[in-house]
């Protein structure tokens, strides 16, 4: 990855997928959670409606798999790039 075409390319990659985690990220904590939180407060989910579930536990679940993914994804795109370790 030596040339400079090669190594924006990477980054712009890299960014698409930073870019996509924080939406989903928002989405689910801000969005689901306070947002439309009266939307979803007739689905029962473990004993409290699901956007009281969504800001309590269901942003958390949703930011660590954010993390296993870009995680994942970060390692496949280094070895597209030939940039692993």
């Amino acid at each position: 990855m030596a040339d400079k075409s090669s190594t924006n390319a990477y980054w712009e990659a890299n960014l698409g997928i930073i870019k996509v985690c924080l939406v989903i990220w928002a989405l689910v904590s801000f969005g689901f959670g306070i947002l439309l939180r009266p939307l979803l407060s007739g689905i029962q989910v473990g004993g409290s409606d699901l956007g009281f579930w969504f800001a309590q536990q269901g942003s958390i679940l949703v930011f660590l798999a954010l993390i296993f993914f870009y995680a994942w994804r970060m390692n496949k795109l280094d070895k597209e790039y030939g940039v692993e370790e």
